[in-house]
Parts: C-alpha cells; sequence; structure tokens
C-alpha cells in the first residue's frame, strides 16, 4: 500500500500564491505517476497536474503556466507550486498515486488539503 498525506492549503488572496506538498510512504518503488486532483463544492473531482517517475509532467489548460508540479524523490514529497491563483481555483485538492498491482493499477488517495482563494 502507498499512504499519501497533503499539506500547505490555506486561504490566500487572488493573485496570490501557494505550495501543497504530498508526502509518500510504503509502497513508493510501485508508482508510476503522481497526480493533483481538485474539487470545488458542487462540482465532480477535477485532475489538475501529473508528475511520472520519468519525471514528464502535464498540466490541465486551466492550471497551464500558471502551476508548477515537481517532486523530490530523496524525500518522496510531491509538489505543487500555484502562481497567480483565481477564485476558481478554490476546493479541495488531493494527491494520488498510480501503482503497479495485481491484477492491473492501484489508485491511491490523501486526504485532501483546501484552498480558498478569496479577498
Amino acid at each position: 500500500q502507498v499512504q499519501l498525506v497533503e499539506s500547505g492549503g490555506g486561504l490566500v488572496q487572488p493573485g496570490g500564491s501557494l505550495r501543497l506538498s504530498c508526502a509518500a510512504s510504503g509502497r513508493i518503488f510501485s508508482i508510476f505517476y503522481m497526480r493533483w486532483y481538485r474539487q470545488a463544492p458542487g462540482n465532480e473531482r477535477e485532475w489538475v497536474a501529473q508528475i511520472s517517475n520519468g519525471g514528464t509532467t502535464s498540466y490541465s489548460d486551466s492550471v497551464k503556466g500558471r502551476f508548477t508540479i515537481s517532486r523530490d524523490t530523496a524525500k518522496n514529497t510531491m509538489y505543487l507550486q500555484m502562481n497567480s491563483l483565481k477564485p476558481e481555483d478554490t476546493g479541495l485538492y488531493y494527491c494520488n498515486a498510480l501503482t503497479s498491482g495485481v491484477p492491473g493499477p492501484v489508485d491511491y488517495w490523501g486526504q485532501g488539503t483546501q484552498v480558498t482563494v478569496s479577498s
């Protein structure tokens, strides 16, 4: 199993920045991708960004150019640097890990960290 713990959420004004962290433990060698998702009240959970084992990154169009996903393999931690935040970025941000498994890949989720962008 893989355990994921997010941190770094909070209240920020529009135009501000936050950095989220996701600390992974357990069978981290089995992780293919690590991802950030978010969910606003009344909305479905949406994919935000991902980083592969090889370091390849990709972003949703809504955050491209403003958010940066990265990882520190020595600390088993993934980050999401969020700049130029907008009110529509408000939501509960979840860390996700896609891992190898039998008979197929397995998803693990953190508990989420709240981001609120408001003046």
